[in-house]
């Protein structure tokens, strides 16, 4: 395939191209390791190589929080380079073949979420319980899914959740969701309990579970869509970044794809660093780079608070007029779709 997209797309899709020209001149910025590396010379970089060329360079114990979005155990193709369904044992010795080198390059107080499906969860799972605390798996909906007659409807995937040590970060707060109340609760005086009153309507804010509702995965009308097969939503990691590091943090992502995890982490004050061996997906997440200096929004994020889906006019009502609030970002609205 071409490393550029020069598709002809239609006036209102907002997919994220990257033209000749543009190609060029962010493939300048890419960086290429050809030895141990220090982590001054890592940090808000995308490096273009195989993780496992890189994987014995990486600065030691210099990483807050590890994103991990590996290939699934699937066949599939990511811009011509494929990767093919195996045994599950296979699949968990590929794994476990750079799994836990990777983990030198944690700091004893660091995080790890790893992306799964139904077919590689359990693999990845006994060999991160070998290495890691495992904490939590979280199951979020992808909402997209291709029909069966014979069997469910597959559109969920499993995040584990783990850490190094028992010491590590967790901002409940900062990840609340804004929720609509429905049937409010008064005290004897009549007062709100435990929801408040807004002129546009009833929300409470609610502890974060392990179930994840409130996710879209990014398509055409929406302003950070790419053409990556299995990109993952903005505000997905908006979620993970936000609870498990703290500004400042290092965030790494060794399967970048087109940049979601380094762009998100960008926007909210972290510091990043992304491993992507497709050229093509390395620049696409440059030029997402740079165009988060121009607008940090994430949608479905607004004033600190993570919304359900289908609650754009609300989300308006709050956001309009308030500008940046502090370093947090406000919604991106999308005026073809009604979603969070």
């Amino acid at each position: 395939m071409s490393q550029t997209d020069e598709k002809v797309r239609a006036p209102r899709n907002r997919t994220i191209s990257v033209s000749r020209h543009e190609h060029l001149a962010f493939l300048a910025k890419l960086r290429h390791l050809h030895g141990p590396a220090r982590i001054e010379d890592l940090e808000n970089k995308t490096i273009n190589q195989n993780l496992l060329d890189v994987l014995d360079w990486l600065p030691m114990s210099s990483v807050d929080l590890l994103f991990l979005d590996p290939p699934y155990n699937l066949t599939k193709s990511f811009n011509g380079n494929t990767f093919r369904e195996r045994s599950l044992e296979e699949y968990r010795r590929w794994f476990e073949s750079w799994f836990p080198p990777l983990l030198r390059a944690l700091k004893r107080s660091a995080s790890v979420y790893i992306c799964a499906d139904w077919r590689s969860s359990a693999a990845i799972y006994l060999v991160a319980e070998e290495h890691l605390v495992v904490r939590n798996r979280v199951t979020w909906e992808r909402e997209k899914g291709r029909g069966a007659k014979a069997n469910w409807k597959n559109c969920s995937e499993d995040i584990w959740f783990c850490t190094v040590s028992d010491e590590y970060t967790f901002n409940v707060e900062a990840v609340k969701m804004k929720r609509r109340v429905i049937a409010p609760y008064t005290t004897p005086a009549g007062e709100p309990k435990d929801w408040e009153e807004t002129a546009n309507g009833n929300y409470r804010l609610s502890c974060p579970s392990n179930v994840w509702t409130d996710l879209t995965v990014p398509f055409w009308s929406m302003p950070e869509n790419t053409d990556h097969p299995t990109q993952k939503p903005e505000k997905l990691l908006a979620k993970i970044i936000l609870a498990s590091s703290k500004p400042g943090d290092l965030v790494l992502d060794p399967f970048l794809g087109s940049g979601t995890t380094s762009v998100v982490a960008k926007k909210l004050g972290r510091r990043y660093v992304g491993i992507e061996i497709d050229e093509r997906y390395c620049c696409l997440a440059e030029k997402r780079l740079a165009l988060a200096d121009q607008d940090n929004t994430i949608q479905g994020y607004t004033d600190g608070v993570f919304w359900e889906r289908n609650t754009l006019q609300d989300q308006k009502g709050i956001s309009k007029g308030t500008g940046l609030r502090g370093n947090l970002p406000l919604f991106a609205s999308d005026p073809l779709k009604d979603r969070a």
